[in-house]
Order: C-alpha cells, then structure tokens, then sequence
C-alpha cells in the first residue's frame, strides 16, 4: 500500500474554511463498515461474523477525545463484533442497524445541543450522503463509493480499515492546534 501524504501537507492543502472547521469540531460521527473497517464481513460456518480493525484508528479515537471532542458511530449494519468494538473504544454515540441515519443524526444534535456546522461525519457508501449533506465537515476514505468521493470536504488518502479515521484525527489536531501539545504528552508519556 502506497505512503499517504504527510499529514502536515496534506493539511496545508486545504482550504482555509476546511481548516478553520475542523478546528471548531465537536463531535465526530462515523459509518463503521467501509471506514473503521475495509468494508468486508468474514462469516464463520457457524454464522459467527468478524470484522478487522485498525488498532491505529482506535488509538486516534482515543487522542481526539483528550481534547474535548465526543466521538460515535451511526452504522447501517449491526453485529456483535461491532457492538464490542464500539464499548472498547467508549464512544460517546453507538447506533447500530440504522439504514436511515439523517434521522438518527438530527436526534443526536438535539440530545447534545450542538450546531451542525461543529460535527464531523466520515462516510463511504451512498447511504452516508444524507448525513454528510447536513454536517460540517464530511470526509471520505480514499476508496469510498465514487458518487460519495464527489460530495465530501475531504478525501482523506488511506482506504478505510487502514487508518483513514485516524488521519483525520491528525488532520483535526494540526487544525486546532493540538499537534505539538499532543505530541509532547506522548513523548512524556503523559496521557
């Protein structure tokens, strides 16, 4: 797999207004299949399902809730293996088995009193457009669903499963300025 930009000039690379966004973000929300997973299901004999995640998004999720933004998922499939991933990593929001998700995001704007334009939404595939439509700041990973790579803010350069949560992660803590800090708590050991 080709090396993604670095982070730094991949964020140079956005726009102001993109940049400036990110750096007012509240709340991150993200489909699950096809962005915290490379989108397939592996399926037992015995109709067990698993699903393969990236320890290095799960660790991103984790440093991006030390500087005070929620983070959850609004996934159209729904599976133990997920259920547990989303316990493991704390997020603020599960909704699992949701297919109609513009729904399930205005809930979530009311119950958290939030301002569309401070939410994140990281989407790959058609059912996602609605959400990204009315969020902030969409994003992508780079092998989403063509139609949605036309639609979002950011196309973030890892396929999904594969650290592209992650780096936009990165790409909120250049923007809001929390690189240097975030860098020197983990250099200290301080987190």
């Amino acid at each position: 797999m080709p090396q993604p930009p670095s982070i730094q000039d991949y964020s140079k690379s956005l726009s102001e207004e993109i940049r400036t966004r990110l750096s007012n973000l509240q709340l991150l929300l993200m489909d699950v299949d096809g962005v915290l997973t490379d989108g397939r299901v592996i399926m037992a004999d015995d109709g067990v399902e698993s699903k393969q995640f990236s320890t290095r998004d799960g660790f991103g999720l984790f440093w991006i809730r030390k500087t005070g933004v929620k983070t959850g998922v609004i996934s159209g499939r729904s599976s133990p293996a997920t259920e547990q991933r989303c316990k493991n990593l704390r997020l603020d929001e599960i909704h699992l088995g949701q297919t109609k998700k513009l729904p399930v995001f205005e809930s979530i704007v009311r119950k958290m009193s939030l301002n569309p334009m401070h939410i994140a939404f990281i989407g790959d595939d058609l059912i996602d457009l609605p959400v990204m439509k009315r969020c902030g700041i969409s994003a992508c990973p780079m092998d989403a669903h063509e139609e949605v790579l036309r639609h979002v803010d950011i196309i973030l350069p890892a396929p999904g499963g594969h650290g592209a949560a992650r780096y936009f992660v990165d790409l909120y803590l250049h923007a809001a300025g929390h690189w240097d800090s975030s860098i020197k708590d983990i250099l200290n050991d301080n987190y």
